[in-house]
């Protein structure tokens, strides 16, 4: 068996630059290369109402959004199976079983999880589902025996999870029936973790800290703008530590920009240099960073406006891979009850 890639975003609204720099691109680039068996992606709308049960209307919603983005951005549905998590049955069975496997304690201090639940604000009232959030998608991963997940680099922490769940499964049941996977993160540090217009640590729907994918350039431009930046005097020093700007510039721009928008300089490394001098105020840094991010967006929002046009395409690109999806993970069930002697009736 070769590569087989599973990936997936939860449908909580659309996607934003983030999903974009820290997966997406590396997604199409794993697609286009083309070194893999099955490429599933999943809208993991079960893992969404884990904190958004009261509220199933937003994720519903949400779903074509993000199939507007992942088609937008150049995933190809001749390629790439897509398919809705809570419409393939296997996976809540696998999950319970998993679930025998993992104390509360260790679930309770996955980093990811911690860090979730504070961003959340769910105080004592943490929904059962959202703690069990990495075993879930212990369940997802190993029902298409995926070994290969491009993720954000928070998600590392539940990819740990996932591999000790296979080797406790495997080791206790004698078998090789689940995969180890490992996570393929951007090469570009600036991609893994980019942080939210207003300097939070991520950019997060949630808080509302975004530039989509969909976003007008009018929208992009004033979200650009609102960026905060350390006060100074122009003729004094910038400081490039922890500037978002600079962050973002670093995840997105390439030389050839330079020659379009700012011929001032050959590279951002010159443009770093200088900006460290003096001299350079954050205005001009904003309007350089919008038209970066303006001529990396523009066709994206062009394609997702044509696609939005067909929404029972999107719907029926989604079922078939549903189906598809269904068959593999079905068959995974089956060997782990297998497996585990509860295939009371030879299923």
């Amino acid at each position: 068996m070769g590569n087989i890639i599973l990936t997936g975003d939860r449908p909580t609204g659309r996607l934003h630059i983030g999903h974009y720099v820290g997966s997406l691109k590396e997604r199409v680039a794993l697609q286009n290369k083309g070194d893999y068996d099955t490429f599933y992606v999943m809208i993991a709308d079960a893992q969404a109402l884990t904190d958004n049960a009261e509220n199933p209307e937003k994720v519903r919603n949400s779903v074509i959004e993000v199939m507007l983005d992942y088609l937008a951005v150049g995933l190809d549905p001749a390629k790439v199976t897509f398919f809705i998590q809570s419409s393939v049955k296997a996976l809540p069975e696998l999950t319970a079983y998993y679930m025998n496997f993992v104390p509360y304690s260790r679930v309770v201090r996955n980093p990811t999880v911690k860090s979730e639940i504070k961003t959340k604000d769910f105080g004592r009232s943490v929904p059962i589902g959202f703690i069990n959030y990495p075993v879930s998608q212990a369940a997802d991963i190993t029902a298409f025996k995926a070994n290969l997940v491009p993720v954000g680099e928070d998600q590392e922490p539940m990819l740990e999870q996932t591999r000790e769940i296979v080797r406790t499964f495997n080791r206790i049941y004698k078998a090789e029936v689940l995969k180890e996977c490992k996570a393929i993160l951007p090469d570009n540090k600036a991609c893994l973790r980019l942080p939210g217009t207003d300097g939070n640590e991520k950019m997060s729907k949630s808080i509302g800290n975004c530039i989509y994918l969909a976003d007008d350039a009018a929208t992009i431009k004033k979200k650009v703008n609102s960026i905060v930046t350390f006060p100074r005097e122009i003729e004094a020093p910038g400081i490039l530590d922890g500037n978002v700007l600079f962050i973002y510039l670093d995840a997105f721009c390439v030389d050839d920009d330079f020659k379009k928008f700012y011929p001032e300089f050959e590279n951002l490394a010159a443009l770093k240099e200088a900006y460290a001098k003096g001299g350079i105020g954050d205005g001009r840094i904003k309007q350089f960073l919008f038209e970066v991010l303006d001529a990396e967006l523009e066709p994206i929002r062009e394609r997702r406006a044509e696609l939005a046009k067909n929404p029972e395409k999107l719907m029926e690109i989604l079922k078939e891979g549903t189906k598809k999806a269904n068959l593999a993970a079905d068959q995974t069930l089956t060997e782990v009850k297998q497996a585990m002697g509860i295939n009371y009736f030879g299923a």
